[in-house]
């Protein structure tokens, strides 16, 4: 036998609140389905393919150590393994890669396709390679510019097409630079290291210890410096005036 339900319940008494209640933080990959994007995956897929191939040219065209001596061929590595882990996490739905990566590879490129368009490729340039002897022709042509148009701005394209804005920022600019920075090292050390008069021993005219003199070409490196760190932050403030090219596609699995 059962006892009787009383018919008025008294009020239990309020527990005192001993801490005050923290804020909690749920991710949204928590409520939010992954969305697979198999199209900017393929597309990331054909991008390092492409670099990967440019890479490959350069190497059978020259000289091994010279050519990943460049500048140009050494972000393109960088791009090609970036976009490469970039079209495996589109792909599968997983996280993008750090934006201080993704950025860093983007910056590299675009400089490697700015410094050979308006130092090297342009003829009023008084660093100008066109018509000498350096010039490139036939595969040696189709190879740099698979290197310094197709690729940048190819890298570009993916940035403004197939990547959410916002990401970028401003203090990620000055690390940006340490890269430059190891690489004028490595330049200047290498031809310090190599007979003088040999062929090939400075491939960047502004950057000509020879012709020039150290103290022209630390002006010339400071000069480029600022203009890297000013197009880092060019790239961080267009990443946050762009609209997201990606759509909204949220599904909680929630139905209201």
């Amino acid at each position: 036998m059962t006892a009787p339900i009383p018919r008025d319940i008294p009020d239990l008494p309020a527990i005192p609140r001993t801490h005050a209640l923290l804020p909690s933080f749920v991710p949204a990959s928590a409520v939010v389905t992954p969305v697979r994007r198999r199209l900017a995956g393929l597309l990331r897929l054909l991008i390092a393919g492409t670099a990967a191939g440019a890479v490959t040219l350069a190497l059978l065209l020259g000289s091994p150590p010279r050519v990943l001596s460049h500048f140009s061929v050494q972000s393109t590595i960088l791009l090609a393994l970036v976009t490469l882990a970039s079209a495996r996490r589109a792909w599968t739905a997983r996280r993008p890669l750090p934006s201080a990566l993704t950025g860093a590879a983007l910056l590299y490129v675009v400089i490697n396709g700015l410094v050979y368009h308006l130092l090297l490729a342009d003829a009023a340039s008084p660093f100008s390679v066109t018509g000498t002897a350096g010039a490139p022709t036939g595969w040696h042509a189709v190879a740099h510019h698979l290197l310094h148009t197709v690729i940048p701005a190819a890298a570009l394209l993916d940035w403004l097409l197939l990547t959410a804005p916002g990401h970028l920022h401003l203090r990620q600019a000055a690390t940006w630079l340490v890269y430059p920075l190891a690489y004028l090292a490595f330049f200047l050390t290498r031809a310090a290291l190599i007979n003088t008069g040999t062929p090939g021993r400075y491939f960047y005219p502004f950057l000509d210890a020879a012709a020039h003199g150290y103290k022209h070409i630390l002006a010339n490196a400071l000069l480029l410096g600022l203009s890297i760190y000013t197009l880092a932050v060019l790239l961080v403030a267009l990443d946050h005036a762009r609209p997201n090219p990606i759509p909204h596609r949220i599904k909680t699995g929630f139905r209201l």
